[in-house]
């Protein structure tokens, strides 16, 4: 046989059997009888991702299509088999009471390669536990109370910038200063640097920031190997923090840490809790584990994820806040009238403890959470096979992923009567009361839920408590509704920015 008929004949019959294997693949779900939608070949159930959909639209559509056909519905993550959840009883299994075979989140981490990624949410098992144990105690209500008036230092700045911009023109983008006001209160905290891009919008700090968000080292086809061969891609030597936000991240870190070493500066923000971490060689977990002191690495990806996980989360919900309460003004004028009470009741001095007062803002930010749930699905990764309790049928196999629709839950009618409606009552005490916490998870729930939450709550108060006490929202003819949302983001953004009709009172 001629070697060009034989290698034609191997090239042949190799690719039959990886058509078999991508068939087999995909049958996965319609073989074991379980209700999915037939996928695309290769972008699983996630077609028009990036071009007609974006990922908001996909777990809202796919939970609306399957609720109540069982406790899950298959799913394929491009050609990879993955859960997604439906029944709260479930969810409430993974995220709480079975936690430990879910512990993992799935994502691509290689910290020996590329050292951003050793950050907290990406890293899996005891690692991430270690992690978690040192980590926790940083974001306590009384670290909080510490940080409080760092973050009120960055308010007034803030509010500064926000009155010269109402002076040049009653017409304002929020979103972008939203942004830049949560930037430098995580440069500060975080970072121990002053940003400077509340009066800077062209900011190197901001800039990449933004950078490590928007722009990926790979295209898809890399980021789906990663993903789908993390181990193979470890092996590699592969890495997914861009070169340049790599470098300066590491080398602002070490200036910051040398810096106040060699000087003695404490501040009693994030930063000095992550060198006490780095420093302290005996410390222990509170079930009494001895725990390794961070390395300046480890230090760097913890403060690297607080101002990715943190600047776009806060300054989102502030911005949709906005956009609702310029639409129902009577509300708007509830929470200001709550603001200034409670200010005159402190002597017009904005305190941790006043701030907590405020229960109708809070109402308000939790209600904008549910209606523009900022991450809209949880994902997690099976350690172990996991039998679905009361359905033998359904079992969740062995490193399969797990997606909860977090955002799809909060506009689940059982749940929130009027779903689509923005209404603040959603998080009375009493309704709050009467409802399963499993049904509101814009932090997530249980043992791996977002350990900045705090942080992140006391941040957006803030800055919504300084905004209404200085200005009225109304929309205008530049005001885009209904919001359209950026389809290239995992996150729920805007597709543009938010303009408001703003008025100094």
């Amino acid at each position: 046989m001629p070697v060009f008929s034989f290698l034609l004949y191997v090239i042949v019959g190799l690719v039959t059997y990886l058509l078999f294997l991508l068939k087999k693949r995909l049958s996965y779900w319609q073989s074991r009888g379980i209700p999915c939608e037939e996928p695309n070949w290769f972008l699983g159930n996630i077609t028009g991702i990036q071009t007609s959909r974006c990922f908001a639209d996909i777990w809202i559509s796919y939970y609306k299509k399957f609720k109540g056909t069982g406790p899950f519905a298959g799913f394929y993550w491009f050609q990879k088999p993955a859960v997604f959840v439906l029944d709260t009883k479930l969810a409430k299994n993974i995220l709480i009471k079975d936690f430990n075979k879910f512990v993992d989140r799935g994502f691509y981490s290689n910290p020996k390669d590329d050292p951003l990624t050793g950050e907290i949410f990406l890293l899996e098992g005891h690692k991430w536990r270690v992690m978690r144990n040192k980590l926790s105690p940083t974001f306590t209500s009384g670290k909080m109370k510490f940080m409080f008036p760092t973050v009120i230092e960055v308010g007034k700045e803030f509010i500064n910038v926000f009155e010269d911009m109402v002076k040049q023109s009653s017409l304002i983008e929020v979103k972008d200063v939203l942004a830049r006001f949560t930037v430098d209160v995580i440069g500060t905290c975080a970072f121990g640097i002053n940003c400077c891009s509340l009066r800077d919008p062209k900011a190197e700090f901001l800039a990449m920031g933004r950078k490590s968000l928007v722009e990926f080292r790979h295209g898809p086809l890399g980021v789906a190997f990663l993903n789908s061969f993390p181990n193979l891609a470890r092996k590699l030597h592969m890495k997914q923090t861009l070169p340049d936000v790599e470098e300066f991240f590491l080398r602002i870190v070490r200036e910051t840490v040398e810096h106040r070493e060699k000087n003695n500066i404490r501040r009693n923000d994030f930063m000095d809790m992550l060198i006490e971490l780095k420093n302290n060689k005996l410390m222990k977990s509170e079930d009494g584990e001895m725990l390794i002191n961070l390395t300046l690495e480890e230090v760097a990806a913890q403060a690297f994820v607080f101002l990715i996980a943190g600047f776009e989360t806060s300054s989102t919900t502030m911005g949709f806040a906005l956009y609702e309460l310029a639409q129902h003004e009577d509300i708007q004028q509830m929470a200001r009238e709550e603001v200034l009470a409670i200010l005159e009741k402190h002597n017009q001095k904005l305190t941790y403890d006043c701030m907590r007062e405020m229960k109708y803002l809070d109402q308000i930010i939790s209600e904008t959470l549910r209606l523009y749930t900022v991450l809209p699905v949880l994902n997690r990764d099976c350690v172990e096979d996991y039998e679905v309790p009361g359905n033998p049928k359904y079992v969740i196999k062995k490193g399969m992923p797990i997606l909860i629709p977090a955002g799809a839950i909060h506009r689940d009618a059982d749940y929130y009567p009027n779903p689509d409606i923005f209404d603040p009552e959603n998080f009375s005490t009493e309704k709050v009361q009467q409802r399963d916490s499993i049904e509101y998870l814009p932090f997530g729930e249980g043992p791996r839920n977002c350990i900045g939450m705090r942080f992140g709550q006391m941040q957006t108060r803030i800055g919504l408590s300084l905004l209404l006490k200085n200005f009225k929202f109304t929309v205008c003819p530049e005001t885009q509704i209904p919001l359209k949302f950026d389809k290239k983001s995992y996150l729920i953004n805007s597709e543009s920015g938010i303009y408001l009709q703003v008025e100094h009172i």
